[in-house]
């Protein structure tokens, strides 16, 4: 024990495990595989339900290995569900096995990666289930006691969020302020909760004489059993190991820094899940954590809530490519308000439900400071995806500050440097965006940039759309997150081909979410979706110009060359030709065969380098013989997969069969990049 303790008192010995830990970790992830337990043809699974989640009539219920969904029928199923079924139940179910997807719109959220650090191979899309077998395990039936108090609660969304740790209950408006002012970490249950509860339950431990050691014993196990109650969350974990190690080491008199029971903690938990190293919760408390100790000395509110930012900025700008800087004084009112009264109050409530009258009353002012903070006091930075080196230097900066105030300086420098590298360096590039059965392309260049079309994802019945796709929102997740990663703070030039919502549906919510300078209409009268977004450009005092021949893109043009005036929308469509570099790029939007027929009519066309094919592969568009005069190099589809309209065609495909053909159903979005004269393409398959 002597020598442990001696061990345990020496700096370098946290640092030679952290060492250990970090060649385990990399050894780990170079042969690490999902454990194989499914065959993807089986149809009949028994599966315990570890969590479940019901979101409108969707059902996903999380367990071991899987993560399933099914899609109740009726109000009286979904009922049915919550009074019969728990936590801990196992059940038999017939379904179908599915591979999740990887992102198709580069540096946005990939579902399949996240799945695969979880060791999640597959999904289980739920036909059809019974009850097997009824739940006995006493931990799970308080649990499940819980979960059902809370749901039989009004307004639970923040007893949701506090408790249990599932903010998804939340208005999406409403969190997206509370990302925006900076202070969504209040919201993760970490070491603000595992202070809270273990202060409160020693206070009383100690009014009813208990000694010490029965007290931190009792508040262990409580603290433990709270961790099952939130499902073990990486963050939990963390401020739950450091509490033990914190009160322990006091216990056997090992003397040693704070810091090093962090870095005890941190090798623990990667030893117990090296996947941990991916989770950003995990990566968020151990951050603040980390430089919160590695300040010396206690510091005053503005200092903790500074060092909090500093710390957290690389994951949050990689997460949503964005910080607000007047996070920081937010921060010193949303603090008191959130932990101080909101957060107590909603353990209270737990007890005393009919108090989360005055509960709502101040979260009601919390939602309402959040909005109005996020109108007035919102000063945010749009910085591109950070690399590893990046992030590094940063770090390097960081604790050089904290060394040394006087070296704070080159960290800011760095992060405005960070800021301004796109609008200085050209990113000479063409996405082909998969924005599934519709059309949307960004062109950069010269630090200009170029957006065709913005698609719109086409119901095919209302009720299926409701069924799938409920709250989802293809602008604000993937486009607007996409053009933040690259560093893009602006579009130039927003090109819409025609009216169809399926290359200008998201259009609306592209101007409301980020800053559009000009729209450019196709030729023809306006349709009724034309209409609606001339009222947003409107009210936002956007410019909008239609029918034009030429547009400028720096020293380059894009030429518009349809103008005449036909009597259906896809005739109309914006038909843009272009150079870059000496390379040829046409966009055809939706025209048809009788477009392609004028167009050849009118200007000579021969090898085009990268064509976007016309009206998604139909056999309305490319003809043989506009193909075969244009001669693209690359012809580009986009396309939704196993679309109702059955595109591609495959006469289509066969006039393009000379061409190198790229699908975004198959190929996901695709990159034509101009580097050194050179075009390089590359996709990003689902």
């Amino acid at each position: 024990m002597k020598k442990l303790k001696t061990i345990l008192q020496y700096n370098k010995t946290y640092y030679f495990l952290l060492l250990i830990v970090l060649i385990y970790i990399i050894i780990y992830h170079s042969f690490y595989k999902c454990d194989h337990i499914y065959n993807i043809n089986e149809s009949n699974f028994s599966i315990k339900i570890t969590n479940y989640k019901i979101d409108g009539n969707k059902l996903k219920i999380n367990t071991s290995n899987l993560i399933c969904f099914y899609y109740f029928k009726s109000y009286k199923e979904k009922l049915n569900f919550y009074k019969n079924y728990s936590i801990g139940d196992t059940i038999k179910v017939n379904g179908s096995l599915s591979v999740p997807n990887n992102n198709t719109i580069p540096n946005t959220f990939n579902y399949k990666e996240y799945l695969y650090h979880n060791n999640i191979e597959y999904i289980l899309n739920i036909d059809s289930f019974i009850k097997e077998k009824n739940n006995k395990n006493i931990f799970y039936k308080v649990k499940n006691t819980i979960y059902k108090r809370v749901n039989n609660i009004p307004n639970n969304e923040y007893l949701y969020a506090f408790i249990l740790g599932d903010s998804s209950n939340i208005d999406s408006d409403l969190y997206d302020s509370f990302r925006i002012n900076g202070i969504t970490h209040l919201f993760a249950i970490s070491a603000l909760h595992i202070s809270l509860f273990s202060s409160f339950l020693f206070k009383i431990l100690r009014k009813i004489r208990i000694n010490y050691n029965t007290s931190l014993l009792l508040v262990s196990l409580f603290l433990l059993f709270y961790s099952f109650i939130v499902s073990f969350t990486p963050s939990v974990l963390r401020a739950f190991i450091f509490f033990l190690f914190n009160k322990s080491f006091k216990i056997f008199n090992i003397y040693t820094k704070n810091i090093n029971k962090l870095y005890l903690t941190i090798i623990i938990l990667l030893i117990i899940n090296p996947n941990y190293i991916f989770n950003k919760g995990f990566l968020l408390s151990v951050c603040i954590s980390l430089f919160f100790l590695l300040c010396s000395g206690s510091l005053s509110k503005i200092k903790t809530n500074l060092m909090a930012f500093l710390s957290s900025t690389p994951i949050i700008i990689n997460m949503s490519y964005e910080i607000n800087v007047l996070s920081i004084i937010n921060n010193l009112l949303f603090i008191p308000l959130i932990s101080n009264i909101i957060f107590p109050f909603t353990l209270i409530c737990i007890f005393i439900p009919k108090l989360t009258i005055v509960l709502k009353l101040f979260t009601n002012i919390l939602e309402f400071l959040s909005v109005t903070c996020n109108k007035i006091s919102n000063i945010s930075l749009i910085i591109s995806k950070m690399s590893l080196v990046e992030i590094i230097i940063y770090y390097i900066l960081l604790i050089a500050s904290i060394k040394n105030k006087k070296h704070f300086k080159f960290l800011v420098l760095y992060i405005f440097l960070l800021y301004l590298i796109p609008t200085f360096i050209s990113q000479n590039g063409i996405y082909f965006l998969d924005v599934k059965q519709g059309d949307s392309t960004l062109i950069i260049y010269n630090k200009t940039t170029t957006l065709i079309d913005t698609g719109g994802i086409v119901k095919r019945n209302e009720e299926e759309w409701e069924k799938k796709n409920n709250n989802y929102d293809m602008m604000n997740s993937s486009i607007i997150p996409f053009f933040k990663s690259l560093g893009i703070k602006r579009i130039d030039n927003l090109i819409l081909t025609h009216g169809d919502y399926d290359h200008m549906g998201e259009t609306i919510n592209l101007v409301n979410n980020f800053k559009v300078e000009k729209v450019i209409f196709n030729c023809g009268s306006y349709n009724d979706l034309e209409k609606e977004l001339i009222k947003v450009l409107d009210k936002k005092k956007i410019k909008y110009y239609s029918c034009i021949k030429e547009l400028n893109i720096d020293n380059n043009k894009l030429y518009f060359l349809q103008t005449k005036d036909y009597d259906n929308e896809n005739d109309n469509s914006n038909v843009i030709y272009t150079e870059l570099n000496g390379y040829k790029f046409m966009f055809m939007g939706d025209a048809s065969i009788t477009t392609e027929k004028e167009i050849l009519g009118k200007y000579d066309l021969p090898d085009i380098d990268v064509l976007k094919v016309g009206h998604h592969g139909s056999k309305t568009s490319s003809s043989k013989e506009f193909i075969n005069e244009i001669n693209p190099k690359y012809s580009i589809i986009s396309v939704g997969k196993d679309n109702k309209f059955g595109h591609p065609n495959k006469e289509t495909l066969d006039n393009l069969i000379n061409t190198k053909i790229y699908r975004t159903d198959q190929d996901g979005s695709i990159m034509f990049k101009i580097k050194n004269n050179k075009l390089r393409v590359e996709t990003f398959s689902p």
